[in-house]
């Protein structure tokens, strides 16, 4: 007699606790909200948590490593592999090119592992546009006079480049209303805490769990049948 086990399903228990695809985490911010910090936090601290090195064009900040933070390329570059048809999305920021790479996340997603990407609100419209399934989060800061002293206390961008940063951020913010989830950053503990939590609910939803719990209820005796 069969026991409706399909070979995916004869897999260890431990196993199919984990997504058969992984999950697509869009993560987005205005600038300075705060979105990198917060996902650098997590990253040591969920398993199978992965993070996609997006494409830009502009110069790297003090710290900021090549294939790390980002991979910093040339225009020329960039459009090249935007005309080859490698990213998933790629929008233009505040003056510079930003991409992620699509070959990059589907194999990601394809081995079952997480993926975040950490793009701004055009990106994120970008991968909504796509119709792939993703998981979105905004990152808001607690006021505007909070975003202001950050991105003024990096130091890292000129007084323009700073002053076009803050003109664009009401405009970012409003876009809160197109995520998943709005997440505050007031406090980088909890508000990190609160990031892993999302990630856990997300990987416990039914729908990603389906292999899992037939796998259990396969473990199950039939039910009686009443008298």
């Amino acid at each position: 007699m069969s026991s409706g086990l399909t070979s995916e399903t004869k897999k260890p228990i431990s196993e199919l606790a984990r997504q058969e695809r992984g999950i697509l985490f869009v993560i987005s911010s205005p600038s300075g909200g705060g979105k990198g910090t917060l996902i650098r936090r997590i990253l040591p601290l969920v398993p199978r948590l992965g993070y996609s090195v997006s494409w830009t064009t502009r110069q790297p900040r003090p710290g900021e490593q090549d294939g790390i933070h980002y991979r910093f390329v040339t225009l020329e570059a960039f459009e090249d592999a935007r005309g080859r048809g490698e990213f998933l999305e790629w929008a233009v920021v505040h003056g510079n090119f930003y991409g992620t790479s699509f070959s990059t996340v589907k194999a990601e997603l394809a081995a079952g592992r997480d993926v975040i990407l950490e793009i701004d609100v055009q990106g994120a419209a970008s991968v909504r546009g796509t119709g792939l399934d993703s998981v979105s989060v905004f990152i808001i800061p607690p006021s505007f006079e909070v975003l202001r002293g950050r991105l003024g206390g990096r130091s890292t961008e000129s007084a323009e480049a700073l002053a076009l940063r803050l003109n664009n951020s009401r405009a970012e913010v409003e876009q809160y209303r197109e995520f998943d989830y709005v997440l505050l950053n007031d406090d980088l503990e909890r508000a990190a805490a609160q990031l892993a939590a999302i990630v856990y609910a997300e990987r416990a939803r039914r729908e990603r769990q389906e292999l899992l719990a037939q796998r259990v209820l396969a473990t199950f005796p039939p039910t009686s049948p009443t008298l």
